[in-house]
């Protein structure tokens, strides 16, 4: 089981890489690229969007939306973009360097957080006010 799951990293962390060069292949075309983009973004950045420390939800984002982004995002590139990427996350795996960390998408979803807690506050007041 453990084994398994081992497997299942090495191949969500090839598949991420795979994307990373995926978005600047110039074949890829700009929806893919953007979609790309944005799931290796997620996935590399040092903080999730639902914290790790909240109990199965905080998981969830890691089993269910990486695999699921990085499915529909590979079923948009063309098969030679694949290829050739593929050969290029296989090489920097070899190589054993480390990973690309994406502060800009870290940034992204401090933000959002920040949003989210600003309108929960706005529509608490509101609701107070009323009360």
């Amino acid at each position: 089981m453990i084994e398994r799951l081992k497997r299942w990293a090495h191949e969500i962390k090839a598949q991420l890489l795979t994307l990373w060069f995926c978005r600047s292949h110039p074949d890829t075309p700009l929806p893919a690229k953007i979609a790309a983009a944005l799931v290796v973004a997620y996935a590399f950045s040092p903080i999730d969007l639902i914290p790790d420390f909240i109990p199965v939800i905080g998981y969830l984002d890691d089993l269910v939306i990486v695999p699921l982004g990085i499915y529909l995002v590979l079923r948009l590139i063309p098969d030679h973009v694949l290829a050739a990427s593929r050969e290029k996350a296989n090489q920097w795996m070899e190589r054993n360097e480390a990973r690309p960390r994406n502060y800009l998408a870290a940034g992204i979803i401090l933000i959002v957080w920040a949003a989210l807690a600003y309108w929960v506050w706005i529509v608490a007041a509101d609701w107070t006010r009323r009360s």
